[in-house]
């Protein structure tokens, strides 16, 4: 196979460069070049706010201003009529709503331990945390077949931090659970496709590392389970994994680039798994370890090039519809069903 180098990374899309992608009335006037752009670089936090909604596919980039004011308008009201829907429920009627308490006693439980170390989620009483909350109890009546599940608030948390809005908020995390929901199905279909197609992608960039697992019986890969569930969530301190999870959604070069991300990283720690002879439980407890000791810059670089290098071939490993690629549509809805703790 060629070899190939990822490109050196860029400084992040800061707010004078991001007005030249926009014509005069708000619109992104070339999405690829924008795309390419945030690839090698990231964002500047301070623009954040307006530049996730367009990656995250709640902002069309042929969108206006006017037409995006509009939008929030109209969406604020949608989501406060979905919020009434739980806030609304008494206490009489909750005893009789056992699907709605144990939701709600397990959001309220998993709001409390995320990204509590944060200012904006530190101390007692912290309103993000109970927005945090509402958005997540909102979510699960919005898309009541899915509910909640562990792992969600570790997705929503940096929306809310970098939106600071609890509709838009809503919609941001809407849209990306559009793509990450089958992440949390019952039947774990949307993680097991993952896995599987991460295992076909070890196979053809890297045959001793498959090989190795393969001896080992370690082919089902849910040792990587984590990285893939909450896209690295916990692998990264949070200003990088905000970094990541924006270079992840431009969808440049693979919608699937999460996953040549867990292809770099067994690449590099390759020759210290088959060397001391890792077995399933301590490779797992490796792989788990790895957390705020991986190299994003020289990550993103490496999986860049095996994406490259993958091309055409890499593509066909991974089965058509599996996330974060959006669902295919069957003559049947798209039913999810909520579970207990998957973290």
């Amino acid at each position: 196979m060629t070899l190939v180098w990822g490109k050196p990374r860029q400084p992040p899309l800061g707010s004078e460069e991001w007005a030249t992608f926009l014509d005069s009335e708000g619109r992104v006037m070339d999405a690829k070049a924008f795309k390419t752009r945030i690839f090698y670089g990231g964002v500047e936090h301070t623009i954040r706010r307006e530049v996730w909604p367009f990656l995250l596919g709640y902002h069309a980039y042929d969108s206006t201003y006017a037409e995006r004011e509009y939008l929030k308008s109209t969406k604020k009201s949608a989501y406060e009529t979905v919020r009434q829907q739980w806030q609304s429920i008494s206490t009489e009627q909750a005893k009789r709503f056992t699907k709605f308490r144990e939701r709600k006693g397990l959001i309220d439980k998993d709001v409390v331990r995320t990204d509590r170390a944060l200012p904006f989620y530190d101390g007692d009483d912290n309103p993000n945390v109970n927005i945090l909350r509402d958005i997540l109890l909102t979510y699960s009546f919005y898309n009541f077949d899915l509910g909640y599940c562990q792992g969600m608030s570790d997705l929503l948390s940096p929306i809310l931090f970098v939106m600071e809005d609890e509709s838009e908020s809503f919609w941001c995390f809407v849209a990306l659970m559009e793509r990450l929901g089958p992440n949390f199905n019952r039947d774990q279909n949307g993680m097991h496709s993952q896995l599987f197609a991460l295992s076909k992608l070890v196979e053809l960039l890297d045959s001793p590392l498959h090989n190795y697992f393969k001896q080992n019986d370690c082919l089902n890969y849910f040792f990587c389970f984590r990285w893939v569930l909450i896209q690295f969530k916990r692998e990264f301190e949070y200003k990088k994994t905000m970094r990541l999870w924006e270079v992840l959604w431009t969808h440049y070069l693979s919608e699937h680039l999460h996953l040549y991300v867990c292809v770099a990283i067994l690449k590099r720690y390759r020759n210290k798994i088959i060397g001391e002879h890792m077995d399933f439980d301590t490779l797992l407890k490796f792989t788990n370890e790895l957390s705020g000791h991986i190299d994003l810059d020289a990550i993103l670089r490496d999986a860049e090039a095996l994406c490259i290098c993958a091309g055409e071939n890499g593509a066909a490993r991974i089965p058509p519809g599996t996330p974060p690629s959006l669902p295919i549509e069957s003559e049947n809805a798209l039913l999810y069903a909520q579970d207990d703790e998957v973290l």
